[in-house]
């Protein structure tokens, strides 16, 4: 099939969530279809993707668009789409969308998450032989209702709860009208799904969850013996900031009251200050991007997963999984895994509880090993992208059946 992708950014390298899911898409569609794909991203960006370059057909570019705080704060206050719809609108890629459909009819056309979604919805040309498939990354109202209730408990955060009080309710009209308009929606998780769903019963959902490339994240013989904890993630998103400040503040301390040698390295991109001053608080480490995270995930004893808000399924979560890692997670930091609890997580919410599970596994080697023995094997089994990516295929047949 002749398929045309929309991506919010270049998917190469392939450092962070979307550019991840959406770049092992890519990889594995190719040999069976022919894709172009249009993107955000500069000329230089594009020559130093040549995976990107030899796997599709052909690559349509616009620039990054700019858009400041005062223009965020205005269209909060005045208009009725969400931030994430407007977050990168522009002229150039309307179009360059515009430019594709009108030169040639594509099979379908997938929208790879809603940032992306009004070039399609917008668009005044007809588009009667493509069919429509929304690849939606997150639930993205369900993680703004989450932050409002995490944020909305502390009178600090009171700001922050307002704004995804507001961005919650025009999401949910928003997502609504994209299920409606989509001849096909694709979900990360059976709880997205479910969320989808209540917004728009008719709609037709089909769960591809994230994934990992299992070969390239694989277990080592680290020792592991320091009682080192790591996360993994982009540190300027809103939910893993919130993850990092309430581990530091309320589960970190009880960790290192009974072992004081207990250290925290923080690993991901484009830290926020919040993050950033975590940096120097004891047994606190931020490294800020690092070329590869998997050194830093293979020397910790122990993956934490303190999240308390937030949507779809933690590509973090899957790449600690592959490398034999013993992690303790929220629920919430695991939704949409087919996980067993105690089998291959360890599953805890309460901040004692969680500072509890990680004593208590840094103090057990064997104990360790076995949950990462399990996650490995999980991983393996049914999150290996070469698993996953060949459910579209399904997808496609049925939306040009």
């Amino acid at each position: 099939m002749k398929l045309l992708l929309l991506t919010p950014q270049l998917p190469y390298p392939p450092h962070q969530g979307t550019t991840i899911r959406n770049y092992n898409l890519i990889k594995h569609l190719a040999p069976r279809h022919d894709i172009t794909l249009l993107s955000f991203g500069t000329p230089d960006e594009l020559h130093n993707a040549a995976p990107l370059r030899a796997l599709c057909r052909h690559i349509a570019l616009a620039p990054h668009p700019a858009r400041s705080l005062a223009q965020r704060v205005r269209d909060t206050l005045t208009s009725p789409l969400p931030d994430m719809a407007l977050r990168l609108e522009s002229d150039a890629m309307r179009a360059q969308f515009e430019q594709l459909i009108r030169a040639e009819t594509f099979d379908v056309i997938q929208v790879e998450g809603i940032e992306m979604a009004r070039y399609a919805l917008d668009s005044p040309s007809p588009m009667v032989h493509s069919r429509l498939i929304f690849d939606e990354h997150n639930a993205e109202y369900v993680l703004q209702r989450t932050a409002f209730a995490s944020d909305a408990r502390h009178p600090t955060r009171w700001h922050a709860a307002l704004y995804s009080l507001i961005q919650w309710k025009k999401l949910e009209r928003y997502e609504r009208a994209l299920c409606r308009a989509a001849h096909h929606i694709v979900a990360c998780s059976d709880a997205d799904k479910n969320a989808i769903a209540a917004l728009e019963p008719q709609s037709e959902i089909s769960v591809i969850p994230n994934g990992v490339d299992t070969e390239f994240y694989t277990p080592t013989e680290s020792a592991r013996d320091e009682p080192t904890l790591v996360f993994t993630g982009k540190m300027d998103f809103r939910p893993n900031i919130d993850a990092m400040t309430w581990f530091v503040a309320d589960i970190l301390p009880r960790v290192r009251a009974e072992l004081p040698r207990a250290r925290l390295v923080i690993v991901g991109q484009k830290p926020a200050p919040r993050v950033v001053a975590l940096d120097a608080l004891p047994g606190v480490q931020v490294t800020g991007a690092v070329p590869d995270t998997r050194p830093f995930i293979a020397d910790a004893a122990v993956y934490v997963v303190p999240l308390r808000m937030g949507s779809g399924t933690r590509l973090k979560v899957l790449e600690a999984m592959a490398m034999g890692q013993a992690i303790v997670s929220t629920a919430r930091g695991i939704a949409g895994l087919e996980l067993v609890p105690d089998r291959d997580v360890v599953i805890a919410d309460a901040p004692a509880a969680f500072a509890r599970a990680v004593i208590t596994l840094l103090r057990a080697p064997e104990r360790r090993r076995e949950l990462g023995r399990n996650a490995r094997a999980r991983a393996v089994e049914q999150y290996d992208w070469r698993t996953l990516v060949p459910k579209f295929d399904q997808v496609y047949a049925k939306v040009r059946s």
